[in-house]
């Protein structure tokens, strides 16, 4: 009789968290239907990680319980067993920090267990240009010490400066660059602006990219800061800020599918228009969202999550679920798992399978909570 009770009470809250959801849903233009749960769901919980952060970027994982963050004033702080170190692991001080951009992206060598290397992308400024730059440390587990360049002077702008960095399956290094607020750009092949760009580890240009000698993976961008790898199939999704008026109708952020050499089409098309020789993007969100990130789930903690994609929603404020078409090149149901924390900027898979994201409140265009800024986590309900 107790296991019987028992089994009742998780249903009881399973049904009652997809009721949440799917309510939550109806605020958001994609989405299409909350199915009802099956057993094989695993209740979660989200929790607290870490509190008082500044405005934290990216999170990457050195080991299962060591943590590395980008805070944007130019800040990589350390995370081990759960408590943040009081000093920075490495402290830029050239970062340029006054509209959107600042200390940006950041990745972990696919390699790091024998070369210890750590890759991070940040703004500066000569003059009154201002570019993009990523760099190498080497991980000297109590600092991070410089080691080269690897790519430098991607013309940037306050606004529209990318920089999400990723390793992808290939072992390349991807960097997303914004449209530094000179649209055209994004459609000119001899320009690094708009565009998301491959490299080798070293910097230098793989032999198999579209372009001979070019950096360029893919053209027509406005402001891409979210890139993940489908686990399965290895295809490649990126998020895209939309315009914001003063550069086209509000709204029109982006999911995309993607293949190498593709037109996303900015400026020449945007939100749901169609244009010959152009890739149309997977699902569009009007009004805006502001994704500010993008993981495919590819843990075995939650196995009713398995390939699907979660987004960060900067205005929209939430944690959205994208569950995939069984080819994946569609959004079949979106909705919202997580919301009242403000606005969301990073989201990364731990190395426990749970699902970790951080706040950005304190960039200037959000509500300052306690605590503010924090990492928390979708961990499983005990």
């Amino acid at each position: 009789m107790k296991s019987i009770l028992g089994a009742c009470g998780v249903l009881v809250v399973l049904i009652g968290a997809w009721f949440a959801a799917d309510y939550l849903a109806l605020f958001s233009q994609s989405s299409v239907s909350t199915p009802e749960p099956v057993p094989s769901d695993v209740p979660y919980i989200v929790e607290t990680f870490v509190t008082g952060l500044e405005v934290p970027w990216s999170i990457a994982w050195t080991s299962p319980t060591r943590m590395l963050v980008t805070e944007r004033p130019g800040r990589i702080r350390l995370i081990e067993d759960g408590v943040l170190r009081a000093e920075p692991l490495y402290a830029f001080d050239d970062v340029s920090v006054g509209g959107e951009e600042g200390l940006m992206g950041l990745a972990v060598s696919p390699d790091y267990a024998m070369d210890s290397f750590v890759y991070a992308s940040y703004a500066y400024e000569v003059g009154r240009d201002m570019f993009v730059r990523v760099v190498r440390l080497e991980d000297r587990d109590t600092e991070l010490v410089f080691d080269k360049i690897i790519i430098d002077a991607v013309p940037a702008a306050q606004y529209h400066a990318g920089s999400r960095i990723e390793f992808g399956p290939d072992g390349m290094l991807y960097v997303t660059t914004g449209d530094a607020t000179d649209r055209e750009l994004a459609q000119d092949d001899a320009s690094l602006v708009g565009k998301t760009l491959r490299m080798t580890p070293e910097g230098a240009v793989p032999l198999d990219n579209p372009t001979p000698g070019s950096y360029v993976w893919s053209k027509g961008h406005r402001n891409a800061q979210g890139l993940t790898w489908h686990p399965e199939t290895g295809v490649m999704y990126q998020s895209e800020h939309g315009p914001s008026v003063f550069d086209g109708p509000a709204g029109g952020d982006e999911v995309n599918r993607f293949v190498a050499g593709g037109n996303y089409g900015w400026p020449r098309v945007s939100h749901e228009e169609v244009l010959v020789g152009t890739v149309a993007p997977l699902t569009v969100f009007t009004p805006a969202k502001a994704p500010g990130s993008l993981l495919a789930y590819s843990g075995d903690a939650f196995p009713q999550f398995y390939g699907n994609l979660f987004l960060g929603a900067l205005r929209g404020e939430a944690l959205l679920r994208i569950v995939l078409s069984e080819d994946g090149t569609r959004a079949q149901r979106i909705e919202e798992i997580v919301s009242g924390m403000g606005r969301i900027r990073a989201v990364a898979e731990g190395p426990d399978g749970a699902i970790y994201f951080s706040s950005s409140n304190r960039d200037g265009r959000g509500t300052v909570r306690d605590g503010d800024d924090r990492i928390m986590r979708i961990v499983p309900a005990e």
